[in-house]
C-alpha cells in the first residue's frame, strides 16, 4: 500500500539534536507536532514544575515534557557512603534538570572505536560520581490535573554496571507520547559501593550490603510524592527491567520497604528468587576492611577515601575470595539479611506476604545469549560438535541435553540448538513458578524475532527485545537494523505493555488471547514475526538438565 509523504511524516519522530527521522507510532491524541512547526522549546516559564524539594525546569520536545537528572536523593560519599538513602536538600529558584544525572562509579564496557559491542549497543555515559541519586521523566503533560500511568525502568548491567539512559532503547519519549503514560528511569548505587555488608563493623552499617536496593526504594517514594506534578498518578506504577534490572524487580516484590509503592512489575531477561547469601557477604565485608588495613573499629575509614580507590580494593577482596572458594558465586549483589530483603525463596512460605502481591510480565529471549555472535565460523557447526563443546560443562548430560532440545526444536540448527541451552530457560521458570504461590495473575513471554544485522547471526539477542517494548526500534537501529518489520511487533509488544499497566492483563486486540501462566501447563505468548501461544515448548527439554 502506498501511503503520501506528508502521511509518512505524521508517523516519525526526530532524533534530539541530529534531525534524522525515525519511524514511531501514532496513537490517540498525543500528535507529533507537524515537521514544519518548532520542535523544541526551552526557557524561563517553559516546561517547570514543583516538586517537594524545590521548581524544576525541563524543556519540551515534539510534544513530550522531559526532565534529566533530578535529584530524589543525596550526594552519597562521604559521610553518606554506605548508608540508606537521604533526602535531597531543598533548593532555591528553579533549578534546571536538562542534563543526565551521574551514573555510579563502576567499570565502562570496552568503548573502543574498533568495538562492536560498542556499535552494537551504544552505551551512553557521561558524568561519574557518587551524586547519582538522579532520575529522568518523560510525560506528555505536567499539573494538568491528568493521572497517567506511570512506568519507571531499572536499567541492566547485573549490579555493577548501567545506567538509567545506558542504551538508546532506554529512551522514554516514544512510548509516553504513545501511551498517553509518564516513563521514569532511574540511577542507584551499583557495585561495592552499593552492596559492600560491613554490618559486622556496627550498627550503623547494618543497612550496607544493600543500599544500592534501598536507593531505588527512595526513587519510588520520590514518584509517588512527585509524580503528580508530572502528570502520573502515584496509584498505579508498573516497575519494569532488563538483565539485572529484571532481577531488581523481582527483589524490589520482595522487599517489605517497597511494599505499596509500586501496582504491577515486568521483569525481562532477568530474574531473581533469592539474595545474596548473607553468610558471604559479611565474609566479603570483612575481607574488604582486611585489604585496607583496617579493624571493624575503624571502618569509618572507609568513607573518607577516594571512591576509585575503594573500588580497586573492594575488587582485591572480591578476587581472593573467588580464589579461597573456586566455583562459588561472588561479587557485590543484593543481600539477605532478613531485614532489608528476606531470606530463603522469594514468594514461598512465610515471605508470600512480606513483599508486593502485584501481577507481573515476565520476558526472555530466544538466544540471550548466542555463541556465534562474535564467531561466524561456529555457524556451520554439527550437532555431535556442539555436544563436545557443552561436555566440560556438562560432561556425561552434555548429550541428552543436545539431543532433548534438538528434538523439541527439529527445525533450529545446530547453532540455533546451542544458542537456546545456553539461553535455557530454567531461571525464569523457576521465577515464575515461585510467583505463582501468591494471588496475582502471573504472565509470560518469549521473544523470538531476530536481528537481520551481522548476517542475521545475532539472532534473539540479550536486550533486543527493549527497543520493542518502548517503540524505539527505529531509535535502537543496531539492534533492530530498523523498518516495518520490527515496528510492527513493536506496536504490538507496546499496546500488550500498556494494557498491562493500565489493568495488570496484558490482553489487548493487538494480540491473541494472552493465558495467565500456571506451573502445570507453562502458558505462555511467543512474540515473533508470527505472534502465537504455546504451552511450555522447551519443558521436557529443560527436564535433561535435571536427568
Amino acid at each position: 500500500m502506498n501511503i503520501s509523504f506528508t502521511a509518512f511524516l505524521r508517523t516519525t519522530v526526530l532524533i534530539s539534536g541530529l534531525g534524522l527521522l525515525v519511524a514511531a507510532p501514532v496513537q490517540g491524541k498525543n500528535r507529533l507536532p507537524a515537521p514544519s512547526k518548532q520542535q523544541l522549546f526551552i526557557g524561563e516559564g517553559i516546561a517547570e514544575t514543583d516538586t517537594e524539594y524545590g521548581r524544576v525546569r525541563g524543556f519540551l520536545l515534539r510534544g513530550i515534557y522531559s526532565f534529566r537528572g533530578i535529584p530524589y536523593g543525596e550526594d552519597t560519599g562521604g559521610e553518606n557512603r554506605f548508608m540508606p538513602p537521604r533526602p535531597p536538600k531543598a533548593w532555591q529558584g528553579v533549578r534546571a534538570t536538562v542534563a543526565f544525572g551521574a551514573s555510579s562509579p563502576q567499570g565502562f564496557y570496552d568503548r573502543r572505536p574498533e568495538s562492536y559491542s560498542m556499535f552494537v549497543d551504544h552505551w551512553n555515559y557521561d558524568l561519574m560520581g557518587e551524586d547519582c541519586l538522579r532520575l529522568n521523566v518523560w510525560t506528555p503533560g505536567i499539573a494538568d490535573g491528568r493521572r497517567r500511568p506511570v512506568l519507571v525502568w531499572l536499567h541492566g548491567g547485573g549490579f555493577t554496571q548501567g545506567n538509567g539512559i545506558e542504551q538508546d532503547s532506554y529512551d522514554g519519549e516514544n512510548i509516553a507520547r504513545y501511551g498517553d503514560v509518564v516513563f521514569c528511569s532511574v540511577n542507584h548505587r551499583l557495585g561495592a559501593l552499593g552492596f559492600s555488608d560491613l554490618a559486622a563493623a556496627g550498627e550503623k552499617y547494618r543497612h550496607s550490603g544493600n543500599v544500592g536496593m534501598l536507593d531505588i526504594v527512595a526513587a519510588l517514594k520520590w514518584i509517588r510524592g512527585n509524580i503528580e506534578n508530572f502528570g502520573g498518578d502515584p496509584s498505579n506504577v508498573t516497575i519494569m527491567g532488563q538483565s539485572g534490572g529484571g532481577s531488581k524487580v523481582c527483589l524490589l516484590c520482595a522487599m517489605p520497604a517497597a511494599k505499596g509503592l509500586f501496582h504491577k512489575a515486568v521483569a525481562l531477561s532477568g530474574n531473581s528468587v533469592r539474595a545474596n547469601d548473607a553468610a558471604y557477604a559479611e565474609r566479603l565485608g570483612a575481607m574488604i576492611l582486611q585489604e585496607a588495613g583496617l579493624t571493624a573499629a575503624q571502618a569509618d575509614s572507609l568513607q573518607t577515601i577516594p571512591w576509585e580507590r575503594y573500588l580497586q580494593l573492594a575488587d582485591r577482596a572480591r578476587q581472593r575470595m573467588a580464589s579461597e572458594n573456586p566455583g562459588s558465586r561472588s561479587g557485590f549483589a543484593p543481600v539477605a539479611d532478613g531485614a532489608d530483603i528476606p531470606k530463603g525463596i522469594f514468594f514461598e512460605g512465610d515471605n508470600r506476604t512480606i513483599g508486593s502481591d502485584v501481577p507481573m510480565l515476565l520476558c526472555s529471549t530466544f538466544h540471550e545469549w548466542n555463541p556465534d555472535r562474535d564467531d561466524p565460523e561456529l555457524e556451520n557447526i554439527s550437532l555431535e560438535e556442539v555436544v563436545q563443546r557443552l561436555t566440560p560443562q556438562y560432561g556425561s548430560r552434555a548429550e541428552k541435553i543436545v539431543c532433548a532440545y534438538a528434538g523439541a526444536f527439529p527445525a533450529c540448527r545446530p547453532i540455533e540448538i546451542w544458542a537456546m541451552i545456553a539461553s535455557n530457560r530454567q531461571g525464569v521458570v523457576r521465577t515464575a513458578d515461585a510467583k505463582c504461590n501468591q494471588q496475582s495473575p502471573v504472565y509470560m513471554a518469549w521473544f523470538g524475532w531476530g536481528s537481520p544485522l551481522f548476517n542475521g547471526r545475532h539472532r534473539a539477542f540479550h536486550c533486543i527485545d527493549i527497543s520493542f517494548w518502548l517503540l524505539n526500534t527505529d531509535r535502537m537501529v543496531t539492534h533492530t537494523g530498523g523498518g516495518e518489520s520490527p515496528r510492527r511487533l513493536s506496536r504490538k509488544m507496546a499496546d500488550a505493555l500498556l494494557q498491562f499497566m493500565r489493568t495488570g492483563d496484558p490482553n489487548c486486540g493487538a494480540l491473541s488471547r494472552w493465558p495467565r501462566y500456571t506451573p502445570e501447563l507453562g502458558q505462555l505468548m511467543i512474540l515473533d514475526t508470527k505472534c502465537r501461544v504455546a504451552e511450555d515448548p522447551d519443558r521436557m527439554a529443560r527436564k535433561a538438565f535435571n536427568d
